[in-house]
């Protein structure tokens, strides 16, 4: 019961790693604002959370125990998810933890990245991690300190080809949470960022990928992990959440830990 007492926030709860993140730490003792979309984005190819989602992952986090405060928010709409989070806290007692998961992803070669796709990408991958910490600072720092966890990705450290606007996005989010845990270090607020390689989740699976990389077959050595693995578990990701978000990491902030089956150090 790693986080006994806390509240965490999760965006992006709805499914795959947002609802593992929820449940995970109402196991650990946590109650739980989690917030998803609940809608499809016309540019994003693979199935996003749903209404029906979200409430399951309410579910799930009450099946532990635990307290939950579930909303529909987008978090490329700061005054919403503001509100939200608020609500959230005061209706649990304050905020101790968050896991800024919420991304997009599209899989397409340079030419055809339109102005959606990119704009779309930066707007919730980027700035909906802003957002999401923005309007989490205040309620860690009336609580005297917490733990913000970013999801980032191995394209948040290498270049990944098809991938370019999310990896604009990722690589964003490195100077973002390295100048934050600068900043916030007097507050006792710790910020870190997990780069988990391909996960196997909806997002995780590009049916265009394979395609591309026939057309280019010395690229996919870029895609391969270093361990026997092709991709990993959510269960994975959300373990090094567990650690960084509780007292066990109570002096990391600042780092870029890789889940990667050793993809990056190929």
């Amino acid at each position: 019961m790693r986080l006994e007492g806390k509240v965490a926030l999760v965006t992006g709860g709805a499914q795959s790693q947002g609802r593992n993140h929820a449940v995970r730490m109402a196991a650990e003792g946590a109650d739980v604002i989690v917030v998803d979309i609940c809608r499809q984005l016309d540019v994003v190819p693979y199935p996003m959370g749903t209404d029906e989602g979200l409430a399951e992952t309410a579910r799930l986090v009450e099946a532990q125990g635990r307290r939950v405060h579930a909303a529909r928010v987008d978090v490329r709409d700061r005054h919403e998810l503001d509100r939200v989070v608020a609500e959230g806290v005061d209706r649990l007692g304050g905020l101790d933890i968050v896991a800024a998961n919420a991304s997009v992803c599209t899989v397409q070669p340079h030419e055809e990245v339109t102005d959606e796709v990119w704009q779309t990408t930066i707007d919730v991958n980027l700035t909906g991690v802003w957002h999401t910490c923005a309007v989490a600072i205040p309620h860690l720092d009336a609580a005297g300190g917490g733990s913000i966890v970013v999801t980032g990705s191995t394209g948040s450290t290498i270049g990944l080809p098809f991938y370019l606007p999310y990896v604009a996005s990722k690589h964003a989010l490195t100077g973002l949470c390295r100048s934050l845990a600068l900043e916030l270090a007097n507050r006792n607020i710790r910020v870190n960022m997990i780069n988990p390689t391909g996960v196997d989740t909806p997002q995780g699976h590009s049916r265009v990928l394979p395609g591309l990389l026939e057309t280019r077959p010395d690229l996919a050595p870029i895609f391969l992990n270093s361990l026997p693995v092709e991709r990993i578990d959510v269960s994975d990701v959300t373990s090094a959440l567990l650690y960084l978000a509780s007292d066990d990491a109570r002096y990391v902030t600042g780092i870029a830990l890789p889940v990667d089956a050793g993809s990056t150090i190929r």
